[in-house]
């Protein structure tokens, strides 16, 4: 059975501590604070890295934090610009209330990739969200709201047609009695009808009158109805049928 080594000391030798990982691209969900730090150090610009580095935000195989084992400040431009790889610059600064970082992928010393970025509000430090993830929340809450107006809007037309119909009802049940009127019935038979009259042609005008009739005045039977109605009635001097002349006798 094989024994564990054992140091020159007597006591067992410990396993080197696993590597750091480097932070996901995707925290914006978290928040870091350490309210001892605060009230111990003050908040600046000198100390700020510091600070930052104490967060779950900060990758420990940055450039930045060769730097700090070779104590050389942590921000020092002069240094970076002379290495390759991700690091941390701090590009806003509203001491002591706004910190701006942003984690970049140098490429040579004038060639960066920006990546990320973190502020530190009022000693909280967050993720700065992507600007894709930004619109894609917006459209999302400004298409849910659009969903919802339509939603209520349906709602509230279906209560008010729901009402008129019963407000309807009301009123033809003790006129009508038993047999119940159809109004979407009769409106959509008096748009057919419409629909046909204006379809059809005009009404011909009526046939004029045979030759020698003259049409009795109505203005005599207008101011004496009473009388004309006691009178006999007298053949017309001019009968409206056309003279066809004497009979004649089938001949046998």
């Amino acid at each position: 059975m094989a024994t564990p080594p054992v140091a020159a000391g007597g006591n067992f030798e410990a396993p080197p501590p696993p590597p750091m990982q480097p932070p996901g691209t995707d925290m914006t969900g978290i928040c870091f604070r350490d309210q001892l730090w605060l009230n111990t150090y003050p908040l600046d610009r000198n100390l700020v890295f510091d600070y930052f580095a104490l967060s779950p935000y900060y990758d420990w195989t940055c450039n930045n934090e060769q730097l700090r084992m070779r104590s050389i400040h942590p921000l020092d431009l002069s240094q970076l610009s002379k290495m390759t790889g991700m690091e941390y610059m701090l590009s806003e600064v509203m001491e002591p209330h706004l910190f701006v970082i942003r984690k970049q992928k140098r490429d040579s010393a004038e060639k960066v990739t920006p990546m990320l970025a973190y502020y530190i509000l009022d000693g909280s430090i967050y993720q700065a969200p992507q600007l894709c993830n930004v619109f894609a929340a917006r459209v999302g809450r400004a298409l849910y709201y659009i969903s919802k107006a339509f939603t209520t809007a349906a709602s509230k037309l279906e209560k008010i047609g729901y009402v008129d119909t019963e407000t309807e009802s009301e009123t033809v049940e003790p006129k009508g009695g038993k047999e119940a009127i159809d109004f979407k019935e009769v409106k959509r038979v008096d748009h057919i009808l419409a629909s046909l009259q204006r379809k059809l042609p005009p009404a011909p005008l009526p046939p004029p009158f045979p030759d020698g009739f003259v049409p009795p005045s109505t203005a005599e039977a207008e101011k004496d109805p009473e009388n004309q109605q006691i009178a006999d009635p007298q053949p017309s001097a001019v009968d409206p049928i056309i003279d066809q002349g004497p009979a004649k006798r089938m001949k046998f």
